[in-house]
């Protein structure tokens, strides 16, 4: 078992547990719980930042392309944008796939914690200031440009289900040594390792703190694989990423009413 912070849902905050990863098993309070039995909230109290283009594969995609208008240039530095508080949901809870929308794109990522006041930090200090790491959904409506902010492509009420815990960093022995995979319907639909990310989590660190703060609680995304499944109603998606967790939600219709703002 390893020590973990865990959000019931509909309770205002987190707690302090004992979690078995691979297993799906909480003690909390004493209480024995199976995480295949639970609805959880979001985790993580801070800005959620996500990372474009941090998977080789990723930018291999793009071909030439990339050396063209508008880009130029592979980027130079992390390309980030931020996943607002109404996408934020957790473990278990429906994501919504809109009216107008036919299906979304699973965004399986590793979520960095921050534990204390990150700025300007050196690479080989970087894990110093992670408080832990989670499992994380960037769901999206599929889209082309990646020049310009996604925010209605990506911000939508319920985009961001993040858990089903934040595990403390000493139950990962590297985190660029992570498998990844998503499972649709109980069928393998993705797989990918951190170690194919662009730059390693320390080196993200390091580079997105050159130019911002990261506070305690902000989780940093360290990237989406290339090949994100898409996905329908009535489909369930499961995360896995090894040492870390799963983390499993079922696509319903908008019209069903979903609640956003990091329930």
């Amino acid at each position: 078992m390893s020590k973990a912070e865990i959000k019931f849902h509909r309770v205002p905050s987190v707690e302090e547990a004992e979690v078995d990863p691979s297993e799906g098993i909480i003690v909390s309070k004493g209480t024995r719980y199976e995480l295949n039995k639970l609805s959880l909230g979001a985790p993580v109290s801070g800005t959620v930042y996500g990372t474009l283009l941090n998977y080789r594969g990723g930018l291999a995609e793009l071909g030439e392309a990339v050396h063209e208008p508008p880009y130029q240039e592979p980027p130079k530095a992390p390309v980030l944008y931020i996943k607002p508080r109404n996408t934020l949901s957790g473990h278990g809870l429906p994501i919504p796939l809109p009216e107008d929308v036919s299906q979304l794109e699973v965004g399986a990522s590793l979520g960095v914690v921050i534990g204390r006041r990150a700025t300007r930090v050196k690479e080989a200090d970087a894990l110093d200031y992670v408080a832990g790491y989670t499992v994380v959904n960037d769901v999206s409506i599929p889209h082309d440009r990646l020049h310009r902010p996604a925010v209605k492509q990506k911000a939508r009420d319920g985009f961001c289900p993040i858990g089903p815990w934040v595990i403390q960093c000493d139950a990962v022995v590297d985190p660029d040594a992570l498998g990844v995979r998503v499972y649709v319907n109980g069928e393998l639909r993705q797989e990918n390792s951190t170690t194919n990310l662009i730059r390693s989590v320390a080196r993200l660190l390091a580079d997105v703190t050159e130019f911002m703060t990261l506070n305690p609680g902000d989780a940093l995304l360290v990237g989406v694989p290339e090949g994100a499944p898409l996905v329908r109603v009535d489909d369930r998606i499961r995360i896995e990423i090894d040492q870390v967790g799963i983390l499993e939600n079922p696509i319903v219709n908008a019209m069903d009413g979903v609640p956003g703002g990091g329930a």
